[in-house]
């Protein structure tokens, strides 16, 4: 299997219901490293997974719309705790909307997985991995 993996990061604002969170319930802000992960058992006739500069513009697309946001105000995201799991799964199912319509181009949909990682710190982390 190959891969390809770029990176970016978004900031955030919400917060989270129940009492497991404690303090963050408050509404509060989060910075994370993204890294986009595609996966491929061959390469494209190209000889590559994915334009890696395309994955980094879908990428960054995708971060843009959640970015510089109250979460907590999103209608696509109503009734969702975004946790850091939660989030991971948001942003892999949008990139996976675009590989599909083809906005990564045509040799990417032989994509057959996408793992997205959110870092909330250099010891912390969570990922969502999706086939296509």
């Amino acid at each position: 299997m190959f891969s390809v993996t770029v990176r970016d990061h978004m900031m955030v604002a919400h917060s989270f219901r129940g009492e497991l969170f404690g303090p963050a319930q408050r509404l509060h802000g989060a910075t994370y490293v993204v890294d986009a992960t595609f996966r491929r058992a061959d390469l494209d006739a190209d000889g590559i997974v994915v334009d890696i500069g395309r994955a980094s513009e879908e990428l960054r697309a995708v971060l843009g719309e959640l970015t510089y946001r109250n979460l907590d105000d999103e209608p696509a995201l109503a009734g969702m705790n975004t946790s850091t799991e939660a989030l991971a799964r948001v942003v892999a199912d949008r990139l996976a909307e675009r590989v599909q319509v083809g906005a990564l181009g045509e040799g990417a949909r032989g994509i057959s997985a996408l793992t997205v990682t959110l870092h909330e710190s250099h010891i912390a982390w969570a990922s969502y991995e999706r086939t296509l």
